[in-house]
């Protein structure tokens, strides 16, 4: 008889088996066929690959369905402290294959698929990538869902349902492009809509004080429809939940009116407020005024919070059903992440809440949206913060700009009792910016309200301590300033894929890059309304078309655009990639994603000393990347004496050419005179002093050359790197979250026992 398994033995064979029930191949292509003809309707004389993507995708959905319902079941019957990610934006790129992965079905999948006489490879490109971000900010957020999954927690990704995501970007003539990311297309399977927890959120409208209380009345309202997307863990039977909200007009929007003309006319203006929801802003860091955006944001965060009150009064204890009254434990159970200043309006819309519908004193309010509340900074750079004119405030949210001023009101005065006759410092620390048109500066709305706040490096940290918020600032404020930041969860971990990169290559080039020397890949992504961006794009594209044609240099060397970066395409680069160039100038760069994942996957950096790249250094070691360039200590000293880009300019022979070449037409010959505007920007208003790092640039880049040519030491650098990078995992990053601001154990148990003991609703 054979011997018993002992607990780690069968959870070891369930792992193996591949979590999925032991569904085998053969079940699989069953569940695939049945969908393709009792789901889309469709045989195999008929199916088009995207049927067949869809099929494919609703088998492997099938998988998540009762792990997500029994996940959802376990934080009812636990009631744990759940937390609660707010962003703009979730860059998550394709879904399938990181299902699969999780899930630990890629191979059956595959065998599957090829059994059925399909390839998965072909299925899985059709996926469209889901682009409802712009880059970084976005891409974390994505990560963090994932990690937070993967570490056991009770989390929930909150944001927008865009219909159309971050634009396509074509190149055309050498100009950047912009056509509709219309990824809702053909529908999204990952995706189940939830109308009966539709909420409504108020616009516009006047604010009443009534013996009674406050009152915000004659608003406009929006319906907020959730879509919750399943996000699994990596193989431990946890699903999350990301909901995003789409805004619907209310049945009787308008509607008031019944001629004919009146009737037509309202259901039309419907989209008036169906557009909240339409499209993504186009730029993370940089700060657009616009009403569409504000609404947005509020819209976005007042759904959420009727969401989290909702789940946080229904929650259950033990065997007994219990409603929560009183919101004083809020902080016990809740943690609300704010992904930048985006959803900052969470705290006095918290506080409208609280006040207003909760009745709470003030004082008790405050307590507890400062202890739920925690902030994550991603940007120093002065356009990118979010200051909104008080005039817009006032038009389309009345009641939380009086409860700005009254936080803004106690928070001066606190200051004024500590630093008695320091006028300056109350000015730097108001959250109201006065001037031609007095402002609300969201980023001090958020470190006032939070009792955490981080940046997204730790240089970054540093400089939002010394610099942005002024160290007095941030210690009266109470919070604690993580030094930490959250590093990305790498893309992948295979080594380089360079055929896979060179074809692409080929396909959109027709060059040929497998054997030269030097190959330099740019896919960078202008905003549609940001003209220097897009003339910089050009000039790339120009230089492109008279290197890679040029007699001498052609056959050595090619510089390539690739065109409509997302996150399907880096997948495809990153692990191709020898170098990888970080070239910001230190202090202005909050982190950067890429450079993490491409130290990963076997790239070196040449790089500053700005944004992740020093924890990089440190980890790897600074001799094992190729680091050059001002230090932030030298660009501070640089602003105080007065940087002087003719200097360089008239110094450096080889830079004057370069200077000399673009502004005279070189790359240009149609249109001498296209790029004078960079020119003029480098050589008289460059406030990143790109030429100040110039010499050092080159001399690094002389390195680069010398140690490629010693495929030896090349590859210890390469290895040193790889075996550094464990601290850039977002599964790290989130434990740190999780223990040092939300209050919150993660959990690495593979197979949680909760999952074995639930039953199935099904």
């Amino acid at each position: 008889m054979p011997k018993p398994l002992t607990d780690q033995e069968k959870r070891k064979q369930i792992s193996v088996r591949g979590l999925a029930g032991v569904e085998n191949v053969s079940d699989l292509k069953t569940n695939f066929n049945r969908h393709l003809h009792f789901t889309l309707v469709k045989d195999r004389n008929v199916a088009t690959k995207r049927d067949y993507y869809f099929a494919l995708a609703n088998t492997v959905r099938d998988h998540l369905v009762g792990r997500w319902i029994r996940t959802q079941q376990h934080y009812y019957e636990k009631d744990p402290k759940r937390v609660y990610y707010l962003s703009l934006e979730f860059y998550m790129g394709r879904t399938l294959q990181n299902t699969m992965v999780n899930l630990a079905l890629e191979n059956a999948c595959d065998e599957a698929t090829y059994q059925l006489g399909l390839d998965m490879e072909e299925l899985q490109d059709i996926e469209e990538d889901a682009g409802l971000g712009n880059g970084g900010l976005g891409r974390l957020a994505a990560c963090f869902l994932d990690s937070m999954a993967s570490l056991g927690l009770a989390a929930y990704g909150y944001g927008i349902r865009y219909e159309f995501g971050i634009f396509n970007q074509k190149i055309v003539n050498g100009w950047q492009v912009e056509e509709a990311d219309d990824w809702l297309r053909y529908g999204n399977p990952w995706e189940k809509a939830r109308p009966e927890y539709m909420r409504p959120v108020h616009f516009y409208g006047r604010v009443e004080h009534t013996p009674e209380g406050v009152k915000w009345v004659d608003t406009q309202v929006v319906l907020a429809l959730p879509y919750d997307t399943p996000v699994p863990g990596y193989r431990n039977n946890v699903v999350n939940t990301m909901r995003l909200w789409s805004a619907k007009a209310p049945c009787d929007f308008n509607l008031k009116d019944f001629n004919v003309g009146g009737y037509i006319q309202a259901v039309l203006d419907r989209n008036l407020a169906e557009n909240i929801s339409r499209v993504l802003y186009p730029n993370d860091n940089f700060f657009e005024g616009k009403e569409l955006r504000l609404k947005q944001e509020y819209f976005v965060v007042a759904a959420t919070l009727q969401d989290i009150v909702r789940r946080f009064k229904s929650s259950k204890f033990g065997s007994t059903e219990v409603v929560r009254v009183d919101l004083s434990t809020l902080p016990d159970k809740v943690a609300i992440q704010l992904n930048d200043t985006h959803p900052a309006l969470a705290i006095p819309e918290l506080m409208r809440i609280l006040l207003d519908t909760e009745h709470q004193t003030w004082e008790k309010a405050w307590d507890i949206v400062t202890r739920t509340c925690a902030y994550t900074n991603h940007t120093v750079l002065p356009e990118a913060l979010e200051r909104w004119p008080i005039d817009l405030f006032q038009n389309l949210l009345p009641r939380h700009l009086e409860i700005i001023f009254e936080i803004n009101r106690r928070h001066l005065e606190r200051i004024a009792n500590l630093y008695p006759g320091d006028h300056d410092r109350l000015r730097r620390m108001s959250l109201v910016e006065e001037g031609d048109q007095k402002k609300i500066n969201m980023a001090h709305l958020c470190i006032v309200g939070s009792h955490a706040v981080n940046g997204v490096a730790r240089i970054h940290s540093d400089i939002i301590k010394a610099t942005l918020y002024k160290k007095k600032l941030l210690f009266y404020f109470g919070v604690r300033l993580l030094r930490g930041g959250p590093p990305q969860v790498p893309e992948q971990d295979q080594w380089h894929h360079t055929a896979t990169l060179a074809g692409h290559v080929q396909s959109w080039t027709d060059f040929g890059i497998h054997v030269l020397p030097y190959v330099f890949l740019h896919f960078p992504q202008a905003a549609p309304g940001y003209h220097t961006a897009k003339l910089i794009i050009r000039l790339i594209t120009a230089v492109g078309d008279i290197v890679n044609h040029d007699e001498v240099v052609g056959d050595r060397l090619k510089v390539i655009f690739l065109e409509n970066y997302k996150v399907t395409l880096a997948e495809k680069i990153i692990p191709a990639s020898d170098l990888s160039e970080q070239i910001s100038t230190a202090g202005t760069e909050a982190s950067g994603t890429g450079n993490m994942k491409f130290m990963l996957n076997g790239a070196l950096t040449i790089g500053t000393m700005d944004g992740a790249n020093v924890e990089m250094a440190e980890e790897a070691g600074e001799e094992n990347l190729f680091i050059f360039g001002m230090r932030v200590d030298d660009v501070d000293a640089m602003d105080k004496n007065g940087y002087d880009a003719m200097e360089y300019y008239n110094r450096i022979p080889e830079l004057k050419l370069a200077m000399d070449q673009i502004a005279g037409g070189y790359f240009s010959p149609d249109q001498h005179d296209l790029f004078k505007d960079i020119v003029n920007m480098l050589l008289h208003h460059d406030r990143f002093k790109v030429f100040a790092d110039y010499e050092a640039y080159i001399k690094c880049q002389d390195k680069v050359s010398a140690l490629y040519k010693n495929p030896k030491e090349w590859t210890k650098m390469v290895i040193h790197n790889i075996a550094g990078c464990g601290k850039f995992s977002s599964d790290r990053t989130i434990s740190q979250y999780a223990r040092e601001i939300w209050g919150m154990e993660p959990s690495l148990e593979r197979i949680p026992k909760w999952f074995r003991n639930l039953k199935s609703p099904l």
